[in-house]
């Protein structure tokens, strides 16, 4: 998914990707890019509350590439 998101980002001249954001009928996938090797990937139930998980997400990536 994410090579596939790359792809998509510079084809449409959006610069580097940075998520992936899936929506299903039970809730959501969202993957985060973390530096070149690392991805955080994280399940989200459908009434969850988008704007909070997203900024969650940012701490954890930044945590996490710091680690790394």
């Amino acid at each position: 998914m994410l090579s596939l998101g790359d792809r998509i980002a510079l084809e449409l001249q959006r610069g580097a990707l940075q998520q992936v954001f899936v929506r299903g009928k039970q809730g959501y996938v969202i993957l985060t890019s973390i530096g070149q090797e690392a991805v955080l990937t994280v399940l989200a139930r459908e009434r969850a509350k988008l704007g909070l998980v997203f900024l969650d997400i940012s701490r954890a990536a930044e945590d996490l590439a710091s680690l790394l």
